[in-house]
């Protein structure tokens, strides 16, 4: 097992790190990009996972020029994920990570998703239960690659920053827990990255 004993606290991202749910998102936004004219980039939308969508629909309108209201992109892309019927699974290696240190230290979950999607996947998926807290992205003023999502989590499972070990598959999330001041573990295609 993965020894984190030199952190006093561990904090995972959700999407694509404890769940795989990133394709289902994906599809989404590929469906959503269609309806309102955005160009689709796999690998530039699978860079914004973690970015909340009403953040991520600001991002794609300055991107390419476009004005479109950011509720409605938000709540169509809701809709179309909805009708995908996605049933998340988890990843293993890094929910083995979760149980192994389950009661051992505490460890919160901070995600970019909105609050009734993450307690549906984490209860789907029979995690909720061992987690001390959730931050998502109604809990936050600014969404990752911003620190506040990391910082709050912190706060609310009453560890220092420093003394935090994140879980993260994006870029932008990457630059969150760093910015947040902790140690970052990437998580690529369900594998835990670890340096050499």
């Amino acid at each position: 097992m993965l020894d984190l004993t030199k952190y006093q606290g561990i904090i995972f991202d959700m999407d694509g790190t404890l769940i795989d749910s990133m394709g289902s998102h994906l599809k989404a936004w590929e469906l959503t990009c269609y309806a309102f004219d955005y160009p689709f980039d796999y690998d530039y939308m699978y860079g914004l996972g973690g970015v909340p969508t009403l953040a991520t629909v600001d991002i794609l309108n300055e991107k390419f020029g476009l004005s479109h209201d950011a509720d409605a992109v938000a709540e169509q892309k809701h809709q179309f994920w909805l009708g995908l019927d996605s049933k998340p699974e988890i990843i293993t290696e890094t929910v083995d990570v979760l149980n192994y240190y389950h009661g051992k230290m505490p460890i919160g979950v901070g995600t970019g998703a909105d609050r009734a999607h993450a307690v549906d996947h984490l209860t789907h998926t029979g995690l909720i239960d061992k987690i001390k807290t959730l931050v998502t992205a109604c809990d936050v003023r600014h969404g990752k690659p911003h620190p506040e999502t990391f910082l709050t989590v912190a706060k609310q499972i009453g560890i220092q920053p420093q003394n935090c070990v994140v879980f993260e598959d994006t870029q932008i999330g990457y630059q969150a827990a760093t910015a947040a001041g902790m140690d970052c573990i990437l998580v690529k295609d369900g594998k835990i990255q670890l340096k050499t």
